[in-house]
């Protein structure tokens, strides 16, 4: 260990191991510093992993509600942000690069009756939320920003620096800001092809 950190990173390693021993028995290692809030509202499955500096957030609109649920296996890279107001649930075996951002609340309403106006201050606008939900064996390439009311489908990749603003079907590539599926992966020739005339 010393070879592969150094004295000072397997000190901090070392630190890592005993804080989740101690707070997260079932995970694999948080990695310090971590940020979790309201942790009574989240739940954590087995073999959890974080890298550095990771953000987890729940703010229920009922304070014993949970609303932010990690399946067994996830493993989230450095500096993910992650915050839950209604509903983020992760399948298992989730892997996420570095510098992504989920989340499933927004700083007001922009959609349908009544939304919010330009002239308010963004901050006093009411949230909004809206469930996201990430399936079974999803891997998440750095940088992606997954917006609130997105469904990401079992078995998908999603490209670097991607923004995806709407469901992902089960077994594909999406990439872009927008994001959109560029191949899909056919079963019976056993390779991802890609997929035309994507709206």
């Amino acid at each position: 260990m010393l070879r592969r950190y150094g004295f000072i990173g397997a000190f901090k390693l070392l630190m890592s191991l005993i804080y989740t021993k101690l707070f997260f028995p079932g995970a694999r290692l948080i990695r310090l510093p971590f940020d979790i809030r309201n942790k009574r509202n989240i739940i954590i499955g087995k073999g959890f992993t974080t890298g550095f500096g990771c953000r987890i957030e729940a703010y229920p609109k009922n304070d014993g509600e949970k609303v932010l649920f990690f399946g067994d296996n996830i493993e989230i890279n450095d500096y993910v942000h992650i915050a839950a107001g209604e509903k983020i649930i992760f399948g298992n075996n989730v892997l996420i690069a570095s510098k992504v951002f989920i989340s499933d609340i927004n700083h007001g309403r922009y959609t349908g009756e009544s939304p919010d106006s330009p002239m308010s201050a963004p901050n006093s606008r009411k949230l909004s939320t809206n469930p996201v939900t990430i399936r079974d064996n999803v891997w998440i390439g750095e940088g992606v920003c997954i917006m609130s009311g997105v469904t990401i489908g079992v078995g998908c990749v999603i490209g670097a620096s991607s923004v995806v603003t709407k469901d992902v079907p089960d077994f594909c590539i999406a990439v872009g800001s927008p994001a959109r599926v560029v191949k899909k992966f056919d079963f019976e020739t056993n390779k991802w092809h890609p997929v035309k005339n994507v709206t």
